[in-house]
Parts: structure tokens; sequence; C-alpha cells
């Protein structure tokens, strides 16, 4: 018996990943792919970080003979040649890549243009090479990403597949570049596709196999840092490492707000686009020129504080993590390119090294180690920025190939990862997209029916019927509503109960049924749903207890009833999201193809009184580079054209550049006199 229950389970496996991948032929396929994008990736990596080493050797060489003098020339030159590799051959090349990887995949079903491979690479390579604050692992996933993409088009694999390619190359990143290949599997996973399938994770894993391979004939197999073998000395150490956890979160949620703050205020200066890159430099340079661990990637520091071989003080270390901070942000902010990855790093290595000294020197029984605390305030730190706290547990344990740090990893990570989450719950990779109107969750994109809310879909005036109404008259209200349930209200008009058609008919069948009155054969345990939430969570509700209507009082007042919210109701605002889908797919495919980063979504509503009521959107005279997207009334949406008549009460969505923001919305309220 056990047999048969075994082969059915495993059938059911192979059914779901045949169903996801396809047939044993292409499975094998898809593998041969997954080796291609692990050797292209592999090779790709070595001459990324080749070529990163050469503009660092002749920027280091260029400092030591000319001090200030040269590190601010080859600052400026490489933020120059920067910004024109970005402006003129691939803007995806901008910033820390990890996103526009992510955008690919929600918008454009996975596929990244080839000149992404090439511009990335170039420009990585100049801006971190001369010495701009970044990571080359961000630059190194997009690479790969761009291969798989690439791989995948010119094979004309479907739009599934291309995705899993994707992911595939972008593990293959993380595993060349740090020798972690369980970790690059992880964070392709994790972050990149979001979900954990098991046709996923084998190609995924055959590619970042085959990277790392390459990276060990050319770059060695050596780990990314040599981590003495750290354990835990005392149980109380883990009341430590929670609260280094609480301060990585702390430290994550200020490198985010940090880094895209800067970036807004790049974005809104009326600046030559190819010049920003250069501007941001020189103001690294400037942070570098009285802190220059803050250089470049920081690899070699992180390596040095996680062996405990850094002479500084305490406050030495909590300013360097800061700064750090600052100097990304500027780099990165300006519009150069690079990743974010080794300076959550850096900053989270030189936040519990800090930790860890403060510890040895309070409590010097206990035998503390700071190397340790810089060991784990590096992956909690990283894992409150990414949200992704199984990558950086991974990434930790394949550095130290020792697992004696299981306990106060997993525990900082996960309340790292946790309070980041509440102070901000986008991540430093999603917040980009939600910044451009895409909203994932857990890595994919928000379904359709999460974007209506009980209240746009419910019947706000419900019928109901009195608790003191007899049996008799039930009958005629049921034939009368043609309703198959009423909610139930007292004296007062609150809400008491719920009775339905077999409730009634229940009562009938009873010896005396007909002398019952409502309040004898109501429920008065029933399930509620409120105004603000969405018809995902209303019909789960509605399958637990197999109803077909729920009443929907307020969360302040569980019995004052404002509506109800049936079956068709909900099948009725079905139409509503796969509207409002729509309307976000034409914005995001208006801001994938923008090269202006100065564009934005004006989301405009006609009082009664607004001038643009009745009037024909040709007679609007929009500004010139402004577009009016699309037209809400009620449920329905419109994508208008010339000889769409405005209503009051419709929502405007305009893409225009930031500065015709508020001119448009005078116009539009108060008539062309008030351009003038």
């Amino acid at each position: 018996m056990s047999h048969t229950t075994f082969v059915n389970h495993s059938s059911s496996w192979r059914e779901r990943v045949i169903g996801r991948l396809g047939s044993p032929a292409m499975l094998f396929r898809l593998s041969l792919m997954a080796v291609v994008i692990g050797l292209t990736t592999g090779y790709g990596a070595v001459i990324f970080i080749r070529l990163l080493n050469w503009v660092q050797d002749v920027a280091v060489d260029l400092r030591n003979q000319w001090g200030a003098l040269g590190l601010f020339g080859t600052m400026l030159v490489g933020g120059i040649i920067t910004g024109l590799i970005v402006t003129y051959i691939a803007q995806e090349a901008k910033g820390h890549g990890v996103p526009e990887v992510m955008q690919a995949l929600v918008l454009n079903g996975g596929r990244i243009r080839p000149a992404v491979v090439v511009a990335k690479a170039l420009g990585s390579a100049v801006t971190i090479g001369v010495g701009g604050s970044a990571g080359r692992e961000g630059p190194i996933v997009q690479i790969g990403a761009a291969l798989g993409s690439v791989i995948g088009q010119v094979l004309k694999v479907s739009t599934e597949r291309l995705k899993i390619l994707v992911a595939a190359g972008a593990a293959s990143g993380i595993a060349a570049t740090f020798n972690a290949p369980i970790a690059g599997v992880l964070f392709a996973l994790e972050v990149i596709l979001g979900e954990f399938e098991m046709g996923n994770f084998g190609i995924v894993v055959i590619a970042a196999v085959t990277a790392s391979i390459v990276s060990h004939t050319y770059l060695g197999s050596a780990p990314a840092f040599h981590v003495p073998a750290y354990g835990l000395n005392a149980a109380v150490e883990i009341v430590f490492y929670t609260i280094l956890g609480l301060l990585s979160a702390l430290l994550a949620v200020l490198f985010i707000k940090m880094l895209y703050a800067l970036e807004d205020l790049f974005d809104n200066w009326r600046f030559p686009e190819w010049a920003k890159p250069a501007i941001g430099m020189l103001l690294t340079g400037v942070v570098g020129l009285a802190f220059p661990q803050v250089l470049g990637p920081g690899l070699h520091f992180i390596g040095e504080v996680i062996a405990a071989n850094v002479p500084l003080t305490v406050g030495a270390l909590l300013i360097l993590a800061l700064m750090k901070l600052v100097a990304t942000s500027f780099t990165l902010g300006a519009g150069n390119s690079g990743g974010v990855f080794a300076p959550a790093l850096f900053s989270g290595a030189a936040l519990g090294g800090a930790v860890g000294l403060l510890l040895q020197k309070a409590l010097p029984g206990l035998d503390i180690n700071p190397g340790a605390y810089a060991l784990v305030g590096m992956a909690a730190t990283f894992a409150g920025a990414a949200r992704a706290p199984m990558t950086a547990i991974l990434i930790v344990f394949e550095m130290s190939n020792d697992y004696r740090l299981i306990l106060p990893l997993m525990f900082a990570t996960v309340v790292s990862t946790f309070i980041a989450q509440i102070l901000l719950p986008e991540s430093i990779y999603t917040l980009k997209l939600a910044r451009r109107g895409i909203v994932l969750r857990q890595g994919r994109e928000m379904d359709v029916m999460e974007s209506v809310t009980v209240a746009e879909a419910m019947d706000p005036h419900p019928e109901t019927v009195p608790e003191d109404m007899p049996i008799t008259l039930l009958g005629k209200a049921f034939e009368e509503a043609h309703v198959h349930g009423f909610p139930v209200v007292d004296a007062a008009g609150r809400l008491v109960g719920v009775v339905s058609l077999g409730d009634y008919q229940r009562a009938l069948s009873q010896p005396g049924g007909e002398k019952l009155r409502v309040r004898d054969i109501m429920t008065r345990d029933i399930v509620v749903a409120y105004p603000d939430e969405t018809l995902w969570q209303v019909m789960r509700k509605m399958g637990l207890r197999d109803v077909s209507r729920l009443p929907v009082v307020t969360r302040d007042d569980p019995q004052r009833l404002v509506g109800i919210i049936r079956r068709r109701d909900i099948i009725s605002a079905y139409n509503v999201a796969l509207a409002r889908r729509e309307e976000e797919r034409q914005r995001r495919q208006i801001m994938a193809r923008a090269h202006d980063e100065g564009l934005e979504f004006v989301q405009i509503e006609l009082p009664r009184d607004a001038w643009a009521v009745n009037k024909y959107v040709r007679e609007l005279h929009l500004p010139q580079e402004c577009l009016l997207v699309s037209v809400r009334r009620g449920r329905k949406v419109w994508f208008p054209h010339g000889d769409t008549l405005l209503h009051a009460g419709d929502h405007l969505t305009i893409y225009t550049h930031h500065g015709n923001a508020e001119r448009v919305r005078r116009l539009l309220l108060h008539g062309p006199e008030s351009q003038e």
C-alpha cells in the first residue's frame, strides 16, 4: 500500500515538472542551455573582473603619482565614461542592476537587450575600477541574466522558460563572483523569481555549478573571504546577536532611504544626464579622501574586519559603516553602474565589528571575538536590505565552510529581515520597481484580484430583515427579493446575524416552525468582510464557510452594517481588476521605454466645476511631452482618443515631466487662462 502511494506522489511530481518545463526532451534541452549559460556567465565574470582589476590598477597608479588630483581626475573621467555608456548605449545599465532584471521578468517576459551585457560590463568596470563605491556582484548578476535572456531568445524558448533561464544566469553571476553556487541558486529563487519550484531549481543549479567551475579554473577556488572558525562561546550571546540583528535592520533601512533620496535628488536636477554620474563620482571622491576604505567595493576591508585584523576603534568602525552608505549613495544615486551587494556587506561588517569590540571590552570574561559579530552583521544587513535571509545565511556558510555560527546567524538575519520589513515594506530591489508602478509580492507580480477592495465591489444598500420578523413574512421577503440570504438587524439597525433560505426551509419542516421568528433561526456566529479587504481575502473567507455572501462592517464597529458583498459582485469586479491590470501594463510599457528619468505619472480627479468637464480630449490642448494615458470612470477604464468626452468624477492618468505636472493640473481644473 505504501509503495502505491509513493508511486502516485512521484508521478504527480513528474507531472508538475513536465507541465511547467515540458517533455523529457525539453528538460534535456533546458539543461544544455543551463550549461551554456553557466559557461558564458562564468567567462563573462572572469572577463569583467579582469577588466575591473586592470582599470583599478591604472587608477591606483595615477592616485599614487598625483595624490588627490589623481583621485579626482580618475573619478571625473570614470563618471563621464559611465554617463555616456548609460545614456547612449543602455540605460538599463544605470544603478545596481537587479531591479532591471526583475522589471524585465515582469514587463517583458524575461527579454533583455544584448546591449545590456556590454554596457553593464564596461560601465561597472569603469565605475568600480576608478574607485566608485559599488559592488561587482549586482553587475555580474545583470550580465548573467542578460546572457541567459539572449540565449533563450536566440533559441526561441517560451516566455515561462525564458524567465527560468534569466534566473539561471543571475544565479551563475553570484556563483562566479563569490565562489558560492548554493547561495547563487538561493538568490535567484528568493530574490529574482520569488518562488521555489523543483523544475526551476534543477535548471538554476546546473547553471550555477557550471559557472563556479569556470570561476574556479580562472580565478581560483578560494572563497571570497578567509573566515576563521568562529563559534558561539556562550548562550547569552544569542541576545547580543539578536540586538545586532535589530541594529542591522536599522542600518539596512537607512541605506535604502539614503540611496533613493540621492537618486531622487539627481533625477530632479536639471543637468545633462551624461554628466550627472561624474558629479556623483566627485562627491564620492570627497568622502574617499577622508575615508579611503570606502572606495571601490571594499572587499579587502570586509575580509580584514571579519578576521579581526583591523586596528580601529568602535567609533571609527561606526563612522565607516555610515560613510560607506553615503559614498555608495553618491555613486549609484547619480547614475553610475554598480551593485549594492558589497556595500551592504561592508557596512554590516563594520557595524558588527563595532558591536563585537564594544562587547569584548564590556564583557572580557565571555571571550567574545569581534570578527564573528562582523560576519553576522554583514549577513544581517544584507538580509535586511534585500529581504533575502536564506541567501545571506548560505553566503556566510559557503564563505566560512563552518556551521558553528548557525544559531546566531539565523537569529540575526531573521530579526533584521522582520524589523526591516516592518519599517519599510519594500526591499532595496523592489522599491525601485514600486516607484515605477510595478508592485511585487514575494518577487512576483501581485494578482489582479488583490487590486480591488470590498468597498469598490460591495452593494452599499443591502436589503435587511428585522430580527423580530415572523417566519411567514420572511418567506415573502425571499420571494420578492430573489436572494438566498439576508443580514439581520435589531431595532437600532445594528447587525446581529444572518438568515439564509436554507435556515427558512429547515424551520418550516419542523413542527410549529411557522410560529418562529427570524431571531430563532438566524446564525449569530457570522463571518464578516471589511471595506479595506481585497477580494482575494473575501473569497478565501467565503470558501472557508461555503457561503455566497458576507455582510460588510466597519473595523471599529463590527455591528455597523455598511454593505454586502456577493459572489456575483466579485465576478463583476473581476472585470475591474482586468481593466486596471491592462492600464498598469500600459503605464509600465511607457515607463520601460522612457529614457528620461524626469518623467512621472500624475493622477487627477475632475471635480464638477473643473474646466475640462464636458470637454473632448482634443479640446484640452495639453502641453507638449504630455500624454493622457487612461480615464477611469467608476468601474470602467478607457484608453482615450481625441473624441473621448470627459465627465465629472473621471480619474485621469497623465504621463509628463516633473515640471509639467502642476501646469497640467491647473489647465484641467481652471482652463487655459491659468497658464498665462
